[in-house]
Protein backbone atom coordinates (compact mmCIF):
# COMPACT_ATOMS: atom_id res chain seq x y z
CA UNK A 1 0.00 0.00 0.00
CA UNK A 2 1.18 3.49 -0.55
CA UNK A 3 1.24 5.33 2.76
CA UNK A 4 0.95 8.72 3.31
CA UNK A 5 3.32 9.26 6.10
CA UNK A 6 5.98 7.63 4.11
CA UNK A 7 5.07 9.71 1.04
CA UNK A 8 5.09 12.77 3.36
CA UNK A 9 8.44 11.91 4.80
CA UNK A 10 10.14 11.33 1.44
CA UNK A 11 9.02 14.37 -0.10
CA UNK A 12 10.21 16.95 3.35
CA UNK A 13 13.83 14.68 2.89
CA UNK A 14 13.82 15.63 -1.16
CA UNK A 15 14.13 11.80 -2.16
CA UNK A 16 10.23 12.33 -3.89
CA UNK A 17 8.73 15.29 -5.65
CA UNK A 18 5.47 16.31 -5.68
CA UNK A 19 4.65 15.46 -9.53
CA UNK A 20 6.51 12.57 -8.91
CA UNK A 21 4.58 10.94 -5.64
CA UNK A 22 1.38 11.74 -7.86
CA UNK A 23 3.05 9.54 -10.31
CA UNK A 24 3.31 6.53 -8.44
CA UNK A 25 -0.57 6.72 -7.92
CA UNK A 26 -1.14 7.13 -11.60
CA UNK A 27 0.84 4.21 -12.38
CA UNK A 28 -0.62 2.18 -10.00
CA UNK A 29 -4.08 2.87 -10.99
CA UNK A 30 -3.35 1.62 -14.24
CA UNK A 31 -2.10 -1.43 -13.12
CA UNK A 32 -4.47 -2.37 -10.67
CA UNK A 33 -7.71 -1.11 -11.11
CA UNK A 34 -8.76 -2.80 -14.41
CA UNK A 35 -9.18 -6.14 -12.07
CA UNK A 36 -10.75 -4.32 -9.23
CA UNK A 37 -12.70 -1.46 -10.42
CA UNK A 38 -12.33 0.90 -7.79
CA UNK A 39 -11.99 3.63 -9.98
CA UNK A 40 -15.37 5.27 -11.99
CA UNK A 41 -13.15 8.75 -13.03
CA UNK A 42 -9.97 9.84 -13.13
CA UNK A 43 -8.73 13.77 -13.79
CA UNK A 44 -5.87 13.23 -16.78
CA UNK A 45 -4.03 16.37 -16.13
CA UNK A 46 -4.09 17.58 -12.43
CA UNK A 47 -2.65 20.18 -11.24
CA UNK A 48 -0.18 19.43 -8.82
CA UNK A 49 0.57 21.74 -5.93
CA UNK A 50 4.59 22.44 -5.45
CA UNK A 51 4.14 23.32 -1.73
CA UNK A 52 1.50 22.43 1.11
CA UNK A 53 1.63 19.76 4.21
CA UNK A 54 -0.60 17.02 1.44
CA UNK A 55 1.33 18.66 -1.67
CA UNK A 56 2.01 15.17 -3.84
CA UNK A 57 -0.74 13.14 -1.76
CA UNK A 58 -3.23 11.58 -4.53
CA UNK A 59 -6.86 11.37 -2.77
CA UNK A 60 -9.63 9.15 -3.95
CA UNK A 61 -13.11 10.89 -3.24
CA UNK A 62 -16.08 8.96 -3.14
CA UNK A 63 -18.59 9.48 -5.80
CA UNK A 64 -21.45 11.44 -3.94
CA UNK A 65 -18.88 13.77 -2.82
CA UNK A 66 -18.77 16.89 -5.04
CA UNK A 67 -15.56 17.53 -7.16
CA UNK A 68 -15.39 21.04 -9.88
CA UNK A 69 -13.46 19.08 -12.27
CA UNK A 70 -14.96 15.39 -12.19
CA UNK A 71 -17.88 14.02 -12.18
CA UNK A 72 -20.22 13.08 -9.30
CA UNK A 73 -22.16 10.61 -10.61
CA UNK A 74 -23.33 9.14 -6.94
CA UNK A 75 -23.62 5.64 -8.11
CA UNK A 76 -26.59 5.61 -10.19
CA UNK A 77 -27.78 5.95 -14.10
CA UNK A 78 -29.64 9.39 -12.67
CA UNK A 79 -26.70 11.30 -12.65
CA UNK A 80 -24.68 9.87 -15.23
CA UNK A 81 -22.28 12.40 -16.30
CA UNK A 82 -23.46 15.05 -13.94
CA UNK A 83 -20.35 17.79 -13.86
CA UNK A 84 -20.87 20.02 -10.44
CA UNK A 85 -19.76 23.85 -10.46
CA UNK A 86 -18.18 23.88 -7.36
CA UNK A 87 -15.90 21.75 -4.74
CA UNK A 88 -17.44 19.95 -1.54
CA UNK A 89 -16.10 21.89 1.29
CA UNK A 90 -14.35 18.73 2.17
CA UNK A 91 -12.42 18.81 -1.55
CA UNK A 92 -11.78 22.37 -1.34
CA UNK A 93 -10.15 21.74 2.29
CA UNK A 94 -7.93 18.75 0.80
CA UNK A 95 -6.98 21.56 -2.49
CA UNK A 96 -6.10 24.21 -0.27
CA UNK A 97 -3.55 21.81 1.75
CA UNK A 98 -2.09 21.14 -1.38
CA UNK A 99 -3.27 16.83 -2.27
CA UNK A 100 -4.80 16.24 -5.56
CA UNK A 101 -8.60 14.85 -5.66
CA UNK A 102 -7.00 12.22 -8.45
CA UNK A 103 -9.68 9.84 -8.81
CA UNK A 104 -13.12 9.20 -7.67
CA UNK A 105 -14.45 6.32 -6.54
CA UNK A 106 -17.20 3.63 -7.03
CA UNK A 107 -20.06 4.36 -4.42
CA UNK A 108 -23.09 1.71 -3.74
CA UNK A 109 -25.78 3.92 -5.66
CA UNK A 110 -26.42 7.26 -3.30
CA UNK A 111 -24.27 5.47 -0.50
CA UNK A 112 -27.14 2.80 -0.02
CA UNK A 113 -26.79 -0.97 0.76
CA UNK A 114 -26.64 -2.33 -3.23
CA UNK A 115 -23.67 -3.47 -4.42
CA UNK A 116 -20.78 -1.94 -6.69
CA UNK A 117 -18.96 -3.60 -9.25
CA UNK A 118 -15.90 -3.03 -7.46
CA UNK A 119 -14.00 -6.42 -5.82
CA UNK A 120 -12.41 -6.80 -3.27
CA UNK A 121 -8.59 -6.46 -4.07
CA UNK A 122 -7.69 -9.38 -1.39
CA UNK A 123 -9.81 -11.45 -3.36
CA UNK A 124 -11.79 -10.60 -6.42
CA UNK A 125 -14.29 -13.49 -5.31
CA UNK A 126 -15.49 -11.48 -2.15
CA UNK A 127 -17.32 -7.74 -1.80
CA UNK A 128 -14.90 -5.03 -0.49
CA UNK A 129 -18.00 -3.89 1.63
CA UNK A 130 -20.42 -0.56 0.77
CA UNK A 131 -21.42 1.81 0.25
CA UNK A 132 -17.53 3.42 -0.05
CA UNK A 133 -16.34 -0.09 -2.20
CA UNK A 134 -13.84 2.16 -4.44
CA UNK A 135 -12.30 4.32 -1.38
CA UNK A 136 -11.57 0.81 0.82
CA UNK A 137 -10.15 -1.13 -2.56
CA UNK A 138 -8.15 2.23 -3.77
CA UNK A 139 -6.48 1.98 -0.86
CA UNK A 140 -5.78 -1.75 -0.09
CA UNK A 141 -4.69 -1.97 -3.73
CA UNK A 142 -1.99 0.92 -3.39
CA UNK A 143 -3.59 3.02 -5.55
CA UNK A 144 -3.52 6.58 -3.23
CA UNK A 145 -2.70 6.74 -0.14
CA UNK A 146 -5.65 8.23 1.01
CA UNK A 147 -9.30 7.90 0.01
CA UNK A 148 -12.39 9.58 1.51
CA UNK A 149 -15.49 7.75 1.99
CA UNK A 150 -18.89 8.57 4.17
CA UNK A 151 -20.91 6.40 6.82
CA UNK A 152 -24.61 6.41 7.59
CA UNK A 153 -24.50 2.93 9.13
CA UNK A 154 -21.46 1.22 8.51
CA UNK A 155 -19.85 2.55 5.13
CA UNK A 156 -16.80 3.32 6.42
CA UNK A 157 -15.57 1.22 9.13
CA UNK A 158 -16.73 -2.62 7.91
CA UNK A 159 -15.10 -1.91 4.13
CA UNK A 160 -12.06 -0.92 5.61
CA UNK A 161 -12.40 -4.35 7.74
CA UNK A 162 -12.82 -6.13 4.81
CA UNK A 163 -9.96 -4.82 2.59
CA UNK A 164 -7.45 -4.71 5.30
CA UNK A 165 -7.47 -1.19 5.73
CA UNK A 166 -7.04 1.59 9.01
CA UNK A 167 -10.11 4.01 8.67
CA UNK A 168 -11.83 6.18 11.20
CA UNK A 169 -15.20 7.88 11.27
CA UNK A 170 -14.67 10.95 13.00
CA UNK A 171 -17.07 12.66 15.48
CA UNK A 172 -20.32 13.94 13.89
CA UNK A 173 -19.45 16.77 11.97
CA UNK A 174 -15.54 16.92 12.86
CA UNK A 175 -15.48 16.71 8.53
CA UNK A 176 -17.93 19.03 6.74
CA UNK A 177 -20.63 17.20 4.86
CA UNK A 178 -21.33 20.36 2.57
CA UNK A 179 -21.26 19.22 -0.89
CA UNK A 180 -21.72 15.58 0.11
CA UNK A 181 -24.92 14.10 -1.24
CA UNK A 182 -27.36 13.56 1.93
CA UNK A 183 -28.84 10.25 2.75
CA UNK A 184 -29.88 11.11 6.46
CA UNK A 185 -28.81 14.31 8.05
CA UNK A 186 -28.87 12.92 11.53
CA UNK A 187 -25.94 10.30 10.47
CA UNK A 188 -24.15 11.14 7.51
CA UNK A 189 -19.70 11.28 8.49
CA UNK A 190 -17.42 11.59 6.18
CA UNK A 191 -14.25 9.52 7.37
CA UNK A 192 -10.97 8.79 6.13
CA UNK A 193 -9.13 5.40 4.88
CA UNK A 194 -5.21 4.68 4.49
CA UNK A 195 -2.99 2.38 4.89
CA UNK A 196 -1.88 2.07 8.79
CA UNK A 197 -3.65 4.42 11.71
CA UNK A 198 -0.66 6.92 11.69
CA UNK A 199 -1.84 7.83 8.07
CA UNK A 200 -5.39 8.30 8.92
CA UNK A 201 -4.15 10.05 12.28
CA UNK A 202 -2.36 12.67 10.05
CA UNK A 203 -4.57 13.42 7.70
CA UNK A 204 -7.17 13.61 10.10
CA UNK A 205 -5.24 16.32 12.17
CA UNK A 206 -4.52 18.10 8.27
CA UNK A 207 -7.71 18.38 6.82
CA UNK A 208 -9.77 19.30 10.51
CA UNK A 209 -7.07 21.45 11.54
CA UNK A 210 -6.03 19.80 14.87
CA UNK A 211 -2.67 19.19 15.27
CA UNK A 212 -2.78 17.56 18.26
CA UNK A 213 -5.00 14.54 16.60
CA UNK A 214 -1.76 13.53 14.98
CA UNK A 215 -0.09 10.72 16.92
CA UNK A 216 3.67 11.13 18.87
CA UNK A 217 2.64 10.25 22.68
CA UNK A 218 1.11 6.53 23.42
CA UNK A 219 -1.87 6.41 25.53
CA UNK A 220 -0.32 5.07 28.50
CA UNK A 221 -2.32 2.45 29.92
CA UNK A 222 -5.72 3.19 29.25
CA UNK A 223 -9.41 1.53 30.50
CA UNK A 224 -10.50 -0.14 27.73
CA UNK A 225 -13.71 -2.20 27.68
CA UNK A 226 -14.71 -5.05 25.80
CA UNK A 227 -17.66 -5.00 24.09
CA UNK A 228 -19.56 -7.95 21.82
CA UNK A 229 -22.59 -5.62 21.50
CA UNK A 230 -24.61 -8.81 22.27
CA UNK A 231 -27.71 -7.26 21.25
CA UNK A 232 -26.16 -7.53 17.43
CA UNK A 233 -26.42 -11.41 17.44
CA UNK A 234 -23.31 -13.05 17.23
CA UNK A 235 -20.21 -12.60 15.74
CA UNK A 236 -18.13 -15.58 13.17
CA UNK A 237 -15.92 -17.39 15.57
CA UNK A 238 -12.82 -16.10 13.01
CA UNK A 239 -14.11 -12.27 14.01
CA UNK A 240 -14.15 -13.22 17.47
CA UNK A 241 -11.04 -14.51 17.87
CA UNK A 242 -9.62 -11.31 15.96
CA UNK A 243 -11.17 -9.37 18.51
CA UNK A 244 -9.38 -11.62 21.42
CA UNK A 245 -6.07 -11.14 20.08
CA UNK A 246 -6.46 -7.55 19.56
CA UNK A 247 -7.35 -7.28 23.68
CA UNK A 248 -4.36 -9.64 24.20
CA UNK A 249 -1.81 -7.37 22.32
CA UNK A 250 -3.58 -4.25 24.11
CA UNK A 251 -3.06 -5.72 27.49
CA UNK A 252 0.53 -6.96 26.91
CA UNK A 253 0.82 -3.20 25.79
CA UNK A 254 -0.40 -1.92 29.16
CA UNK A 255 -4.20 -1.57 28.51
CA UNK A 256 -6.57 -2.52 31.03
CA UNK A 257 -9.75 -4.53 29.79
CA UNK A 258 -13.12 -5.26 31.59
CA UNK A 259 -15.58 -7.07 29.85
CA UNK A 260 -18.25 -4.63 29.05
CA UNK A 261 -22.33 -5.29 28.43
CA UNK A 262 -24.11 -1.91 27.48
CA UNK A 263 -26.78 -1.29 29.42
CA UNK A 264 -30.21 0.45 28.34
CA UNK A 265 -30.97 2.81 27.10
CA UNK A 266 -28.29 1.81 24.17
CA UNK A 267 -29.69 -1.56 22.80
CA UNK A 268 -33.07 0.19 22.11
CA UNK A 269 -31.41 3.35 20.23
CA UNK A 270 -29.39 0.02 18.10
CA UNK A 271 -33.22 -1.23 17.22
CA UNK A 272 -34.41 2.48 15.83
CA UNK A 273 -31.22 3.82 13.72
CA UNK A 274 -32.95 2.51 10.57
CA UNK A 275 -35.81 4.42 11.64
CA UNK A 276 -33.99 7.72 11.96
CA UNK A 277 -31.75 7.00 8.63
CA UNK A 278 -34.84 5.72 6.79
CA UNK A 279 -37.19 8.78 7.46
CA UNK A 280 -34.75 11.20 6.48
CA UNK A 281 -33.29 8.99 3.33
CA UNK A 282 -37.29 9.78 2.45
CA UNK A 283 -37.00 13.33 2.28
CA UNK A 284 -33.72 13.60 0.95
CA UNK A 285 -34.18 11.66 -1.96
CA UNK A 286 -37.89 12.88 -2.76
CA UNK A 287 -36.83 13.93 -5.74
CA UNK A 288 -34.74 10.86 -7.45
CA UNK A 289 -38.15 8.42 -6.05
CA UNK A 290 -40.54 10.48 -7.35
CA UNK A 291 -39.10 11.50 -11.00
CA UNK A 292 -36.77 8.40 -11.39
CA UNK A 293 -38.19 5.60 -9.48
CA UNK A 294 -37.76 2.72 -12.09
CA UNK A 295 -34.02 3.83 -12.08
CA UNK A 296 -32.88 3.51 -8.36
CA UNK A 297 -31.36 0.22 -7.58
CA UNK A 298 -33.48 -2.74 -6.31
CA UNK A 299 -32.51 -2.50 -2.67
CA UNK A 300 -32.29 0.93 -2.40
CA UNK A 301 -35.91 1.14 -4.21
CA UNK A 302 -37.34 -1.37 -2.23
CA UNK A 303 -35.69 0.90 0.69
CA UNK A 304 -37.91 4.30 0.05
CA UNK A 305 -41.14 1.72 -1.17
CA UNK A 306 -41.01 0.88 2.58
CA UNK A 307 -40.15 4.36 3.96
CA UNK A 308 -43.15 6.08 2.68
CA UNK A 309 -45.13 4.43 5.55
CA UNK A 310 -43.12 6.26 8.29
CA UNK A 311 -44.85 8.87 10.20
CA UNK A 312 -43.91 11.51 12.04
CA UNK A 313 -44.35 10.33 15.15
CA UNK A 314 -41.92 6.94 14.84
CA UNK A 315 -38.75 9.10 13.61
CA UNK A 316 -39.60 11.35 16.66
CA UNK A 317 -39.88 8.56 19.30
CA UNK A 318 -36.35 6.87 17.66
CA UNK A 319 -34.52 10.59 18.08
CA UNK A 320 -35.56 10.39 21.91
CA UNK A 321 -34.12 6.99 22.08
CA UNK A 322 -30.92 7.97 20.94
CA UNK A 323 -30.77 11.26 23.20
CA UNK A 324 -31.11 9.39 25.68
CA UNK A 325 -28.32 6.69 24.51
CA UNK A 326 -26.16 9.65 24.26
CA UNK A 327 -26.43 10.63 27.57
CA UNK A 328 -26.05 6.96 29.25
CA UNK A 329 -23.09 6.29 26.65
CA UNK A 330 -21.39 9.86 27.78
CA UNK A 331 -21.86 9.07 31.75
CA UNK A 332 -20.59 5.34 30.64
CA UNK A 333 -16.87 7.13 29.61
CA UNK A 334 -16.28 7.92 32.81
CA UNK A 335 -15.15 4.84 33.62
CA UNK A 336 -13.30 3.86 30.37
CA UNK A 337 -11.19 5.73 28.19
CA UNK A 338 -12.45 3.80 25.19
CA UNK A 339 -14.31 0.54 23.94
CA UNK A 340 -12.71 -2.13 21.98
CA UNK A 341 -15.39 -4.35 19.84
CA UNK A 342 -16.37 -5.73 16.52
CA UNK A 343 -16.08 -3.95 12.85
CA UNK A 344 -17.58 -7.17 11.23
CA UNK A 345 -19.40 -9.83 11.74
CA UNK A 346 -16.57 -11.52 10.10
CA UNK A 347 -14.46 -11.62 7.13
CA UNK A 348 -16.14 -10.19 3.59
CA UNK A 349 -18.46 -12.43 2.29
CA UNK A 350 -17.80 -14.33 -0.86
CA UNK A 351 -19.82 -13.12 -4.01
CA UNK A 352 -20.45 -9.81 -5.21
CA UNK A 353 -24.15 -9.34 -4.26
CA UNK A 354 -23.89 -8.21 -0.86
CA UNK A 355 -21.98 -5.93 0.75
CA UNK A 356 -22.48 -7.18 4.43
CA UNK A 357 -23.87 -6.30 7.57
CA UNK A 358 -23.35 -2.96 9.40
CA UNK A 359 -25.25 -4.26 12.76
CA UNK A 360 -21.80 -3.77 14.88
CA UNK A 361 -21.61 -0.33 13.59
CA UNK A 362 -24.63 1.37 13.65
CA UNK A 363 -24.90 2.17 17.39
CA UNK A 364 -21.93 4.01 17.02
CA UNK A 365 -23.05 6.19 14.10
CA UNK A 366 -26.12 6.92 15.64
CA UNK A 367 -23.94 8.24 19.00
CA UNK A 368 -21.59 10.40 16.76
CA UNK A 369 -18.68 9.26 18.04
CA UNK A 370 -15.27 8.70 16.75
CA UNK A 371 -14.69 5.13 15.54
CA UNK A 372 -11.45 3.74 14.16
CA UNK A 373 -10.90 0.25 12.80
CA UNK A 374 -7.25 -1.57 13.11
CA UNK A 375 -6.91 -4.13 10.77
CA UNK A 376 -5.88 -7.66 12.47
CA UNK A 377 -2.90 -9.56 10.78
CA UNK A 378 -3.38 -12.93 9.99
CA UNK A 379 -3.79 -15.66 7.29
CA UNK A 380 -6.70 -15.75 4.58
CA UNK A 381 -9.51 -12.82 3.99
CA UNK A 382 -9.08 -9.40 6.32
CA UNK A 383 -10.22 -9.18 9.81
CA UNK A 384 -10.49 -5.71 11.82
CA UNK A 385 -11.02 -4.32 15.58
CA UNK A 386 -13.13 -1.67 16.05
CA UNK A 387 -12.08 1.33 18.51
CA UNK A 388 -14.70 3.78 19.57
CA UNK A 389 -14.04 6.69 22.37
CA UNK A 390 -16.31 9.27 23.65
CA UNK A 391 -17.86 12.22 21.23
CA UNK A 392 -14.82 14.43 20.36
CA UNK A 393 -11.92 12.33 21.55
CA UNK A 394 -10.94 11.30 17.81
CA UNK A 395 -7.42 11.88 19.86
CA UNK A 396 -7.86 9.16 22.39
CA UNK A 397 -9.61 6.54 19.64
CA UNK A 398 -6.29 6.85 17.11
CA UNK A 399 -4.03 6.93 20.16
CA UNK A 400 -5.37 3.40 21.40
CA UNK A 401 -5.81 2.10 17.75
CA UNK A 402 -2.28 2.47 17.18
CA UNK A 403 -1.38 1.02 20.38
CA UNK A 404 -3.18 -1.89 19.48
CA UNK A 405 -1.87 -1.62 15.85
CA UNK A 406 1.93 -1.73 17.29
CA UNK A 407 1.15 -4.34 19.87
CA UNK A 408 -0.22 -6.60 17.32
CA UNK A 409 2.71 -5.87 14.45
CA UNK A 410 5.04 -7.32 17.87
Amino acid sequence: MLSLVDLRTRIAAGTLDPAGAIRLAEVAIAARDPGIGAIVSQNPAPAIAGSGPLAGIAVGVKDIIDTADLPTQMGSPIYAGWQPKADAAIVARLRALGAVPLVKTSTSPFASHDPTATVNPRDPGHTPGGSSAGSAAAVAAGMVPLALGTQTGGSVIRPAAFCGVAAIKPSFRLLPTVGVKTFSWALDTVGLFGAGIRDIAQGLSLIADRPALDLDAAPGAPRLGLCLQDFAEAPDPDALAALHRAARAAEAAGARLVDLVLPDPLPEAWAQHAVIQDYEARQALAWEYAHHRAQLSPELGEQLDAAQDLVAAQYDAARRAAHRARRALKDLFGAFDAILTLSAPGRAPAGLGTTGDARFNRLWTLMGVPCVTVPVPGDGLPLGVQVVARFGDDGRALAVARMIEHALAA
